[in-house]
């Protein structure tokens, strides 16, 4: 079974998410350690929690121009619905699939968290938008279309590559460019 813990390849240097996705590792670990019993109310929580980690992505990102239907918009409600059916399937009695899921997720995650959070949060930095607040301090650097795919270089359809952020936080170049390359 594949296993997720923190680390600093997972921080993507945007403090509120970087918050949110520890707390997603943490829960996820929890789900992991979980003996059977208690094994649908971890999982319950941690569906929960992606919930609200998706949405506050999703409105960060159609805050800031990205297309409703973008790429990234688009793996967080697959992701949901797949976790949300492991949910039903538990309720059901079978408590193993959640153990399988757990192990995806953890593959899945780092992948997710390196290439599509990573250039979100590198268009949020460009654009100098405030997590906490919602507040755009760089509307100028808002790209003039919408995004549709997921923001990275990378991607086949967006407005703007995010390519300028990078200057913005010396030391990171090396890695933004293998995420975004």
């Amino acid at each position: 079974m594949a296993h997720l813990e923190w680390s600093d390849a997972l921080n993507l240097d945007l403090p509120l998410m970087d918050e949110t996705h520890r707390e997603f590792v943490d829960l996820l670990a929890a789900v992991d350690r979980a003996e059977d019993v208690q094994l649908l109310s971890a999982w319950t929580t941690l569906v929960d929690h992606t919930e609200q980690h998706f949405g506050q992505e999703d409105a960060w990102m159609e805050s800031t121009r990205f297309a409703s239907g973008n790429c990234h918009s688009m793996q967080h409600k697959v992701v949901l619905q797949v976790m949300r059916e492991g949910l039903v399937r538990a309720q059901q009695g079978d408590v193993k699939v959640l153990r399988m899921m757990a192990s995806e997720l953890a593959l899945w995650f780092p992948q997710h968290a390196q290439s599509m959070d990573a250039a979100l949060a590198l268009h949020l930095r460009r654009v100098g938008f405030d997590a906490a607040t919602g507040v755009v301090h760089a509307p100028h650097a808002l790209p003039r279309d919408l995004i549709h795919g997921c923001g990275g270089a990378t991607c086949g359809d967006t407005a703007d590559s995010p390519e300028p952020a990078l200057a913005e936080h010396p030391g990171r170049e090396e890695r933004n460019h293998a995420v975004l390359a």
